[in-house]
């Protein structure tokens, strides 16, 4: 990667506070529903993340959680938006599945373009886009959560070229634990968490990205949010944090342990609104 100076843009994000957070069930390899949760030490770490953001300039909105929903402080999953146009998420799970009414009420709401899917999928969960790269393409992951199908929905929808990644290992069950952007143009992955085709896909369009190991990922060091300069990542992810910062990139750290409890950590709280 090319260690020119990495300039940041403000960007505006979509959070819940985890008001009504627990692990009540278990729908992944990072559930244990046998451990209590501080809801008061998740809602501080929340807190700490939304600052974080806003002391950097970032415009954050907050969706208002609802009782019976304890996983909607995973933001990310309940959208994904480009250029203004809003795909709209489809759960896997019946569990989660009124998060995506409180989504979608919240764009229409705001009178931004929505369109429903019919297929299912788990927002940013599994879906990235870098504006800047080959012209502007979606990342898509399919294997656990969001089927193929809606792929091919999504780049109708957003009109943008969506390139699918198959996701293996059942640790990493959404994109966005095995791969972030780290600018618009710039990406940083796992390569063990996905096919061999797919990581001969991602070699070839992102020769230079920045390589994470399995400690890496295990500690939720992909499940990041960068603004282009600042890359805000989890106290567990070390390591993470200094090869971005070989990479040019500064790391921010924040403290995330409870939500790592429901399987998701800076990324999957934060949804980039690009609208």
């Amino acid at each position: 990667m090319n260690h020119t100076e990495r300039l940041p843009r403000n960007r505006t994000y979509l959070m819940c506070p985890p008001q009504h957070f627990t692990v009540e069930y278990a729908i992944n390899p990072w559930m244990d529903t046998t451990v209590a949760v501080d809801t008061t030490l998740a809602l501080t770490q929340w807190e700490q993340l939304r600052t974080t953001l806003t002391d950097l300039g970032h415009v954050v909105h907050v969706l208002d959680p609802e009782p019976g929903l304890p996983d909607m402080v995973y933001s990310a999953n309940g959208a994904f938006s480009v250029d203004g146009t809003v795909y709209g998420a489809r759960f896997l799970y019946p569990q989660r599945a009124a998060e995506a009414i409180a989504h979608r009420a919240f764009y229409l709401a705001a009178e931004h373009r929505f369109v429903e899917p019919e297929h299912v999928n788990e927002g940013e969960g599994d879906f990235a886009y870098l504006p800047a790269a080959h012209g502007g393409i979606v990342l898509a992951g399919y294997g656990f959560r969001t089927s193929p199908a809606a792929h091919a929905e999504a780049q109708e929808a957003l009109g943008r070229p969506v390139v699918s990644l198959k996701l293996v290992d059942p640790a990493f069950y959404h994109l966005d634990t095995a791969l972030a952007a780290l600018d618009d143009r710039h990406v940083t992955y796992y390569p063990g968490a996905f096919s061999p085709a797919s990581q001969r896909v991602l070699a070839q369009l992102f020769p230079d990205a920045v390589l994470a190991d399995r400690a890496d990922a295990e500690a939720f060091g992909l499940n990041l949010v960068s603004d282009g300069r600042h890359v805000i990542l989890n106290t567990e992810a070390i390591a993470m944090g200094e090869k971005v910062r070989a990479a040019g990139y500064l790391p921010v750290h924040v403290e995330l342990s409870e939500l790592k409890r429901g399987g998701g950590s800076v990324k999957c709280a934060v949804a980039e609104l690009r609208l």
